[in-house]
């Protein structure tokens, strides 16, 4: 695979990125942002802990994929935090596609650590987009790798945690819509940083779309909705309309301009009585896939202290597998309980295995 030369980091002075599409002007997150952050108390985080899950569709009622979020409490270190799981897989024109995020946030929702990765696998040229942001002394550090094909391109930036004041992710954005549609209402001039493909920062603003009917399972309910937009430096802005039903749950979400729609099938009411069970990529969860692979370094070490300790083991299996190859016999498990019977006869009856 051929890799591009890693681009030059950007300079993380006072100035970088703070400079807005009109030339100059510094991008604030507004106090209305600031204070919505600062109110939110532990009861309506524990309001928010729950699984969303809506199918994908077009505009001619085809579907096209899933789309899932669950919320929980967590531990980052010593340091308890949310933990935000979202998964969207699809296909576009038969070619399959799709988007995860996993954010660990705190109680203000602030990013702790996110990675995300978005993709679609097209013969001969796919496209798999990853970014992975991480505080580390007081510093907000940003790793972004594109692969195009055989193209890798890699890109990384670090901001001071003071300009980032009020930065809205794509993990953390959805906990802070669920948190919303609980209040029922949107702040005048919620406007938030964010940053945009570029990894320059922009401006990400919340306005309220106000009640309508839906029809979700079969059911008319109310529901209340939020339009979130998306600047960006060198593209035009993107707009994501979300209506919840009045605990919290994502009832609909569709992009301004996108054919496709994520709808809520059934009420949680109805789900109740027979959950689908959403399947984890745990490969693409940061807390299972470190936890895999601890426990992964914990069994290799104990497995080779105890061969260590028992070099006999080796010695056994050696001459087991040297002469059931010179043998070669037809029936490998007669052969191998005839091998090992003598081994058997050789154990006091006290070791002896107790029938069932």
């Amino acid at each position: 695979m051929m890799e591009a030369p890693l681009e030059e980091e950007r300079p993380t002075g006072a100035l970088v990125g703070i400079e807005g599409a009109d030339h100059g002007q510094e991008l604030k997150v507004s106090e209305e942002a600031v204070a919505f952050m600062s109110s939110i108390e532990p009861e309506e985080l524990q309001r928010c802990v729950f699984a969303d899950s809506l199918v994908t569709v077009s505009e001619g009622g085809r579907d096209l994929g899933k789309f899932s979020v669950t919320v929980e409490f967590a531990h980052r270190g010593q340091q308890p935090c949310m933990l935000l799981h979202a998964q969207s897989q699809g296909a576009v024109d038969d070619n399959p596609c799709g988007t995860t995020v996993t954010a660990y946030l705190s109680t203000e929702l602030e990013v702790l650590e996110e990675d995300y990765r978005e993709y679609i696998k097209l013969e001969g040229n796919s496209l798999d987009k990853r970014c992975h942001m991480v505080q580390r002394d007081s510093r907000m550090v940003i790793d972004k790798v594109t692969t195009v094909g055989e193209e890798v391109t890699k890109e990384s930036v670090s901001y001071p945690m003071s300009v980032l004041r009020g930065l809205v992710t794509e993990g953390s954005n959805l906990l802070l819509m669920r948190l919303i549609a609980l209040r029922k209402k949107v702040p005048e001039n919620m406007n938030f940083t964010s940053l945009d493909e570029g990894l320059h920062i922009i401006h990400t603003t919340f306005s309220e779309l106000g009640l309508k009917q839906l029809e979700v399972g079969g059911e008319t309910v109310e529901v209340f909705g939020v339009e979130r937009t998306v600047q960006s430096v060198e593209d035009s802005p993107t707009t994501w309309q979300s209506y919840f039903l009045g605990d919290g749950h994502l009832a609909s979400r569709v992009q301004v301009g996108s054919p496709v729609t994520m709808r809520l099938l059934q009420l949680p009411s109805q789900l109740q009585k027979g959950f689908e069970k959403i399947p984890l990529v745990w490969e693409e969860d940061m807390q299972m896939c470190s936890k895999f692979l601890d426990r992964k370094e914990e069994l290799k070490v104990n497995h080779n202290s105890y061969l260590r300790q028992h070099p006999e083991i080796r010695a056994l299996i050696s001459d087991f597998l040297q002469f059931l190859l010179l043998r070669k016999p037809d029936d490998v498990v007669q052969f191998a309980r005839e091998y090992f019977l003598p081994f058997a006869s050789a154990r006091s009856p006290e070791a002896s295995l107790k029938p069932l």
